[in-house]
């Protein structure tokens, strides 16, 4: 469903010369799965989110998504995938229910299709709360359920979380979780991002870990556990941050 080969993506910079945000990264992520990409800020996640929804065209190496190539094919790319992140906005004139149905109308969906979709996402989704709400009138809870809904209005395949339990508080990040668990058990392909090693721990089927634009370590948990000999994913993670760290500081020296 999702296939990134070599992906590469590099910026040049007036002080630093050529700075490489993604150095060849690599990974697949299947129907029914939660594919998380772990690692602190700075580490590369974004980027290749923001590659895979077309937003930024890779320097090098290819990304498919549902089958469509993000640089040859980004409208049908557009049309397979969702995009939730903690930054999404909405729109503080528009109730609930208007930005949703907004967002259907950008992808095309019929008005009678729209609204029985419309009405069966806001009954799984329990967002009575919010569909005669004005967004300036929303929590950050209820702003985040819309913004669930709007990027699953068009039922898309793939759907991809970038850091979207950010500066939620625990119950409203628990329910987002949840939905997650959902929405995979759909059978869709679901790509998450997150810092929080717990979230990982509870809802990712696959893991990379990734760091200064590299996958340090990739697979399922008690895959990585073995590998590494580490039974305890935090001490797992920090190990693996920790070395890469070191490995570039002498790099560094050296050059």
């Amino acid at each position: 469903m999702i296939q990134v080969h070599e992906l590469t993506k590099s910026y040049s910079d007036v002080r630093r010369g050529r700075f490489v945000a993604l150095d060849s990264v690599s990974f697949q992520a299947r129907p029914g799965q939660v594919y998380g990409l772990l690692g602190p800020n700075g580490a590369g996640k974004t980027t290749t989110l923001r590659i895979l929804s077309t937003i930024l065209h890779p320097t090098g190496g290819t990304a498919r998504v549902n089958g469509f190539d993000v640089c040859r094919q980004p409208d049908q790319v557009r049309r397979s995938i969702g995009f939730v992140s903690a930054n999404t906005a909405v729109y503080d004139r528009m109730t609930g229910w208007e930005m949703v149905e907004y967002f259907g109308r950008l992808h095309g969906m019929p008005r009678d299709v729209l609204a029985d979709r419309m009405e069966r996402l806001f009954t799984q989704l329990k967002m009575s709360d919010v569909r005669d709400r004005l967004g300036a009138k929303m929590s950050t809870g209820m702003k985040q359920k819309v913004s669930i809904a709007r990027a699953v209005v068009h039922d898309p395949p793939v759907l991809i979380f970038d850091e979207a339990t950010a500066g939620l508080d625990v119950l409203v990040a628990r329910a987002l979780l949840d939905t997650v668990a959902q929405l995979r058990d759909q059978g869709k392909c679901i790509v998450f991002s997150t810092h929080i090693l717990r979230e990982a721990e509870r809802l990712c089927d696959r893991v990379a870990i990734m760091h200064r634009g590299r996958i340090l370590a990739e697979g399922t948990l008690e895959q990585l556990r073995d590998e590494h000999h580490e039974s305890d994913l935090e001490e797992l993670f920090f190990q693996l941050i920790s070395r890469h760290d070191q490995e570039h500081l002498e790099t560094a020296a050296v050059g």
